[in-house]
């Protein structure tokens, strides 16, 4: 039996993308899967290639909102052992055009979502001594970019709080760790290229070549290469790993 085997497995933004790809290796691995999303027609739609999981609408922006998806999950399928978040993406912008309501929509698009719904789970997590925590961010927060400051601002804060939680949860046996993906081929990144091409007055494939380019490793992520991770650290072979977020971008950002 493996370590995730028949665990109760939460995965936000579990539709599309990196989520999708995280609850396909989970469902592989025995957990019982619950994925989330704002819109019912994306869960029924992954739900098709996710046998046994279940999939409830919500909108994790909204506190209450996020709080009764936790209780939902508790109730109706079992106490959350896992909880991957993935959903909520900023939108992009030139700092021209960034506001006061910009900035706000940003952390509300990615911090908030995020926060919604840890919150309430890592103290039902402390509360029974076990759990994990792994936090999808993205490298947005640890190098400003002109047109990713208002999200790329949501995920340094997401980076302070994983190392503050699982640094704070450490004695309680939950762990809380992120990842930060680069550019991963998903729907979302698509979207980011289309608004760095009309920023810089090219056309999208040139925007994705140039991007790419910078990339040392020559291509972009796979969701299921960030689903690798993120499975390994949800099982007790990751069980000395917490408080920390790490980079998967291909070596585009040779950071300390």
């Amino acid at each position: 039996m493996n370590s995730v085997d028949a665990k109760v497995v939460l995965v936000t933004g579990g539709s599309k993308g990196i989520g999708l790809a995280c609850a396909r290796q989970f469902v592989a691995e025995g957990a019982r899967v619950v994925i989330s999303s704002r819109a019912q027609a994306n869960i029924d739609a992954a739900l098709a290639e996710l046998p046994g999981a279940v999939g409830f609408a919500a909108d994790l922006c909204d506190e209450e909102s996020a709080a009764a998806l936790v209780q939902r999950v508790e109730q109706e399928v079992g106490p959350i052992e896992v909880l991957v978040n993935s959903a909520g993406a900023a939108r992009r912008s030139p700092p021209q055009d960034l506001t006061p309501a910009f900035w706000r929509a940003a952390m509300d698009a990615k911090f908030f979502s995020t926060i919604n719904v840890l919150d309430p789970v890592v103290k039902l997590m402390a509360a029974r001594g076990r759990g994990v925590v792994v936090n999808i961010i993205g490298s947005g927060g640890k190098v400003a970019k002109p047109i990713h400051l208002a999200g790329g601002s949501a995920n340094a804060a997401l980076m302070l709080a994983t190392a503050g939680l699982g640094n704070a949860y450490a004695g309680s046996g939950v762990r809380v760790v992120g990842i930060n993906p680069g550019l991963t081929e998903t729907g979302r990144v698509a979207e980011g290229m289309a608004a760095d091409a009309r920023h810089s007055g090219i056309s999208v494939d040139a925007a994705v070549e140039r991007s790419v380019r910078k990339i040392p490793m020559g291509r972009m992520a796979r969701p299921e290469e960030i689903a690798d991770l993120v499975l390994f650290l949800a099982s007790d072979k990751a069980s000395y790993i917490t408080a920390t977020t790490i980079t998967m971008d291909g070596a585009e950002t040779p950071l300390v």
